[in-house]
């Protein structure tokens, strides 16, 4: 064969290889302790997610992210656009947390709480009551189409789709009151954004969750990538002991492995089958790998039917894997547990003595001040109060900063409802022989009559002519 046909043959071999068709997996179903706590994660979140829209605070749903009003109701706390500085704490948190629970133990967040891995086990769950185990999904999948078949396709399906579709209900509940969204759905009166949401939101979670599962993991989710900067020798990772499994062999229980010169390894796969990206754990730590620890559970028992000590699959550190000391303590922990303490103790402390009460004050900036008849000084201001509470609140308004200055306001009594805005236009008159230069600082205290703890403080400067002397 010439070079030129080695290249031809070379080149149709990657392109194959690049282009080659999915093989579809099917997880083996598993018991043990790290399936318990996955599964209770899953319910955890899944009944966090479907069920909070329900419920209510003060007469009013207790999660709403009103977008077109610009509210935010979070457990009876209402926010603004003013308080995203709190979702950005709350995102440093989140980033935090990742780094930190990463360098300690992998990818816990893949394994166990990241939404594609708790959909796509949801999935799985009713797949695998409807079309059966394993061996039993195998098999239908290989069997001619006929009437069971079809009937089995087409019912796992249609489950999957209503499940997707109160999946995407449910999250544009969050940002639309879920109860007369639910009651639109079913008259066929909702919007032109709602409808889009819920069916785009729904078919992102049938397309994730019911047919790409893996491949979101192992080809869309930059996570994998990048994992290996946050970890490193000593984090806590799950491993094959190839110094206790290798040689593999299968073998009977009465078999001796070391009169038999065989490792405890019995190369029975179950560690693949229970896999959700299908890889296998002995060939070593692979991007792939989500840190489900299924293969752990799968191993455990088949070690414990074989007769030998558990642990041939486990949590463990490359250190310890090459005989050397481990340091979960270390430098690098330490920090981002002392970080994430801080930040988030900070972050709860700010949002619990947040004050639900703003003011801001806007100079006329179209003159800078004005005569009166009486030789005073004016400058008109705008005052913008927001009552960030649920309930009304009446507030009287003083000025400092100047003396024997006079305040003019078009109302008596300032009174805004709860999570209103109300604009008030101000006046400022003093003496000019008062003023010592051309720009003078003013406090503007506003706190409520009924409420003593509700006050705010702004600044604000009043324009004046040049002193004389």
């Amino acid at each position: 064969m010439s070079n030129s046909d080695n290249k031809l043959k070379v080149e149709d071999e990657v392109e194959q290889s690049l282009y080659a068709k999915r093989q579809k997996i099917y997880p083996r179903e598993v018991h043990g302790l790290f399936a318990w706590l996955r599964t209770s994660g899953v319910m955890a979140l899944l009944g966090f997610y479907y069920i909070t829209p329900w419920l209510q605070w003060d007469e009013r749903q207790m999660l709403l992210f009103d977008l077109p009003a610009r509210k935010f109701y979070i457990f009876g706390m209402v926010f603004w656009p003013q308080d995203f500085f709190y979702l950005t704490l709350i995102l440093i948190v989140a980033a935090l947390s990742l780094f930190f629970f990463t360098a300690l133990a992998g990818r816990l967040w893949c394994g166990y709480a990241c939404p594609q891995t708790v959909w796509t086990e949801a999935f799985l769950w009713i797949e695998r009551k409807i079309e059966g185990s394993r061996p039993q999904q195998m098999k239908l999948d290989k069997a001619p189409w006929g009437h069971r078949k079809l009937r089995l396709k087409v019912t796992k399906h249609f489950v999957w789709v209503i499940f997707s579709l109160f999946t995407g209900i449910t999250f544009v509940g969050y940002f639309s009151s879920i109860r007369e969204l639910t009651t639109s759905f079913f008259q066929f009166s909702m919007g032109p954004w709602e409808t889009f949401w819920i069916f785009f939101y729904g078919f992102a979670t049938y397309g994730n969750a019911g047919w790409l599962r893996e491949q979101v993991c192992m080809y869309m989710c930059p996570y994998a990538r990048f994992q290996s900067a946050m970890i490193d020798m000593d984090t806590l990772v799950i491993s094959y002991d190839e110094m206790r499994g290798n040689p593999r062999g299968a073998r009977k229980k009465s078999i001796d492995p070391k009169e038999a010169g065989l490792g405890d390894c019995i190369d029975c796969t179950i560690c693949v089958q229970v896999c959700p990206t299908g890889i296998d754990i002995r060939d070593g730590l692979q991007y792939e790998c989500i840190g489900c620890a299924a293969c752990i559970d799968a191993c455990d028992d088949v070690m414990d039917k074989m007769g030998y000590e558990k642990g041939l699959i486990k949590y463990t550190t490359e250190n310890t894997m090459m005989g050397k000391k481990t340091h979960l303590l270390r430098p690098r922990i330490i920090l981002y547990a002392c970080i994430l303490a801080a930040v988030t103790v900070g972050t709860f402390y700010s949002i619990y003595t947040r004050m639900p009460l703003a003011m801001d004050v806007i100079r006329d900036r179209n003159t800078l001040y004005r005569e009166t008849n009486d030789g005073l000084i004016e400058n008109v201001y705008m005052l913008k109060i927001m009552n960030m509470t649920n309930e009304p609140h009446s507030y009287s308004l003083s000025v400092t900063g100047i003396e024997n200055l006079n305040m003019l306001l078009d109302v008596v009594d300032i009174e805004v409802d709860g999570g209103e805005i109300i604009e008030l236009p101000l006046r400022i008159q003093v003496d000019p022989d008062t003023l010592e230069q051309r720009s003078t600082k003013l406090n503007f205290n506003l706190i409520a009559t009924d409420a003593d703890d509700l006050y705010v403080n702004e600044a604000a400067r009043l324009i004046g002519p040049v002193p004389l002397n």
